[in-house]
C-alpha cells in the first residue's frame, strides 16, 4: 500500500470515527427527549460518567446512570436543540466533542401541545468517547450550563374542551 492510501485510510478511519461520535450526541438527545430516558446508559462505557459540576452532580457506572436517566418524571416534555457538534480524534480509540444546546422543557405535560416558553436550559456539553470493541461509546459527558432554570410544572386545564378540540395547558413563565 503507498503512503497516499495510508493517509486516505487515516483519513477515511477518522471520518467514520468523527460521524459515529456524532451519531452518538444525536441519538443520546432522542432517547432523553423522545420517552427512551433510562437507555440513554447503553450509550455509555460501562464505566461512563455524567456530571453537572454547577449542579454539584456525578453519576458514574452505566446502571447508576441508566437510574438517573429513567428517574425522570413521566409528564416531562423536553426538547433539545443542538448545534455545532464539534468531534475530535484524537486516536484510533478516542475522541473528544463539544456541543452546544438549548432545552425546551415542562413537566406535566398531557397530550396537547404546550403554549411557547423560553428554554429551562442554555449551554453545551463536553464529551469523551472510546472505541470498545469495535463499537463507539461515551466515555463522560459534563453539563456545563450557562443559563439554567428549574423545570415548568404546568397544570392541565379542566377537561372542558377549547374550540372543540383537546384541553390546553395553564399559562404561565418559566422560572
Amino acid at each position: 500500500m503507498s503512503n497516499n492510501s495510508s493517509a486516505s485510510l487515516d483519513q477515511l478511519e477518522q471520518l467514520i470515527a468523527e460521524r459515529a461520535c456524532e451519531r452518538l450526541v444525536i441519538e443520546f438527545v432522542r432517547r432523553l427527549d423522545l420517552g427512551e430516558p433510562a437507555t440513554v446508559a447503553e450509550l455509555f462505557t460501562t464505566d461512563g460518567t455524567w456530571e453537572w459540576p454547577g449542579g454539584e452532580r456525578r453519576i458514574v457506572g452505566r446502571e447508576a446512570l441508566r437510574d438517573y436517566f429513567g428517574g425522570r418524571p413521566a409528564d416531562r416534555l423536553s426538547r433539545r436543540m443542538c448545534t455545532n457538534i464539534l468531534v475530535t480524534v484524537d486516536s484510533a480509540t478516542t475522541a473528544s466533542s463539544t456541543t452546544y444546546f438549548a432545552t425546551y422543557r415542562i413537566d406535566g405535560r398531557n397530550d396537547s401541545l404546550p403554549s411557547p416558553r423560553l428554554p429551562a436550559n442554555i449551554g453545551h456539553y463536553e464529551d469523551t468517547f472510546r472505541k470498545v470493541d469495535g463499537v463507539w461509546l461515551l466515555a463522560s459527558r459534563t453539563t456545563f450550563l450557562a443559563f439554567g432554570g428549574t423545570t415548568e410544572r404546568v397544570a392541565p386545564a379542566p377537561d372542558a374542551a377549547v374550540d372543540g378540540r383537546s384541553p390546553t395547558y395553564s399559562g404561565g413563565r418559566p422560572a
